[in-house]
């Protein structure tokens, strides 16, 4: 029988793995064993992206599901990113500490981008949602973060783009600043992730608690705050009297005649607007002020024909606001309930509220100084998790083509993962295979991309 497991974790291992996960104190991210739970979940999330291509997304999904893990998953999310808030700026100035590399802090900024591609990946189905339990509330909370700060960058004019980091950069002295500039790329492409993963929990939103669905719409207004993204598009921008747009990872310069077409964060936005405004139990909560009323209307702007022609559902957007613009809706229903309310980012900073100073010299002294050695050690395990050629060791000495299943020779040149008998089934199989090609294509460059620059910054 073939391995539903292609590329990166054999099943035991990922049931090991997942089985393994825990949840770390602020004080121990960047110690060994946080180090070898990073590893781990960036495996599992290779692993998520490549099941997904193969259609086996259910294996790794009952592993977190049966583990109880997505709680301990939003966790580490959570703690990491109050790291980068309370923690990260504190090392940036402390003047004594001038590491040979930045590569242990570069792990630690990278660990919130690999829970969240984990995530963004799983979040898809349902009993992923579900099995989140409280904790769905603090994931909530940690989008609206992400998506308020997102919002006020590009209407500011303050998305990081395009910026580009050499080897030389994490070499010289000013290591440190340029890796700055690399978090801020990096927190851009976060908050995107937290887009999709916001607007699977919208798809989601009958089997919600009614907590969420509250604090969704009444406590943090997101179809407002999603009307923002929308007026200011932070994935677009103008340069020379070029257009550019951000997607799968990278900015690309947009041809004229494709101006007009929705891209898949354009997409994101609108589908978790749709969610939220079209379902009956939103429609039942939510209070439509005269704020919110003509924050809403803003939309009716941006609902060209050229745009529903590509999302035929938001015709039944363009009609439920014109009926709203010319009805006074009822006052939402209150119930009477106790509403739950999310706690890890609050019970973390209480437990270290006054011990940053503390926290950020005890883990320069005992995490982010070591030594080469040590420093080259991790470089390597972070090369070979993402080696292609161990990769492709895996892979059966006769590929089946993946569109007819006759014995293949012909590799899809862009991810490496699919293969074909002959061109003539590649093109057939292309638009299934599309979508999970961009998605592997793009994070193995990115990932190797970095790695390389990383690891050249420790010769």
């Amino acid at each position: 029988m073939e391995d539903p497991f292609p590329a990166v974790l054999m099943p035991g291992e990922a049931e090991a793995l997942v089985d393994s996960l825990k949840n770390f104190q602020l004080r121990d991210i960047g110690s060994h064993g946080w180090l070898r739970q990073h590893e781990f979940i960036e495996k599992l999330n290779m692993q998520a992206i490549l099941n997904a291509s193969a259609g086996h997304e259910q294996l790794l999904t009952e592993l977190l599901v049966n583990n109880a893990k997505i709680p301990t998953l939003i966790e580490e999310l959570i703690t990491v990113a109050i790291w980068k808030q309370k923690i990260f700026p504190i090392l940036c100035k402390l003047e004594d500490f001038n590491p040979k590399s930045t590569f242990p802090l570069y792990l630690v900024l990278r660990h919130e981008a690999s829970i969240i591609n984990l995530l963004e990946t799983v979040f898809f189905h349902k009993e992923i949602c579900e099995s989140a339990e409280d904790t769905i509330l603090d994931l909530i909370d940690y989008t609206h973060r992400k998506l308020t700060l997102l919002a006020a960058q590009s209407a500011n004019g303050k998305i990081p783009f395009e910026q580009k980091l050499q080897p030389e950069d994490l070499a010289n002295p000013s290591s440190m600043q340029e890796l700055k500039k690399q978090a801020e790329m990096m927190e851009f492409e976060i908050s995107l992730r937290a887009l999709s993963v916001f607007r699977f929990i919208t798809d989601m939103i009958e089997s919600l608690p009614v907590s969420a669905v509250t604090r969704m719409l009444n406590t943090h207004n997101f179809p407002c705050l999603l009307v923002q993204l929308i007026e200011h598009c932070p994935w677009t921008y103008h340069e020379e009297g070029k257009l550019k747009k951000f997607e799968n990872g990278s900015w690309y310069e947009v041809a004229h005649k494709d101006c007009m077409k929705m891209t898949k964060l354009d997409g994101q936005v609108w589908l978790a607007l749709y969610n939220l405004l079209l379902s009956s139990e939103c429609q039942r909560k939510y209070e439509l002020n005269n704020f919110n009323k003509s924050q809403l209307l803003k939309l009716r702007a941006f609902l060209t024909d050229v745009l529903v022609d590509q999302f035929p559902n938001l015709l039944e957007m363009q009609k439920f606001l014109s009926h709203l613009a010319i009805t006074d809706p009822a006052p939402p229903q209150k119930d009477l309930i106790l509403e739950q309310v999310p706690e890890i980012w609050d019970q973390v900073v209480r437990k270290n509220s006054g011990k940053w100073q503390a926290i950020a010299k005890h883990q320069v002294n005992n995490m982010f100084s070591p030594s080469e050695e040590e420093l080259k050690s991790q470089a390597y395990r972070w090369a070979k998790t993402y080696n292609l050629d161990v990769m492709e060791a895996l892979i059966p000495d006769k590929p089946k083509c993946g569109m007819c299943g006759s014995e293949a020779t012909k590799r899809c040149s862009r991810c490496r993962n699919e293969w074909y008998c002959k061109r003539e089934c590649q093109v057939q199989h292309w638009r299934k295979h599309k979508k999970a090609c961009n998605l592997i294509a793009d994070t193995l460059k990115k990932l190797q991309e970095e790695v390389h620059v990383q690891a050249t910054s420790l010769k």
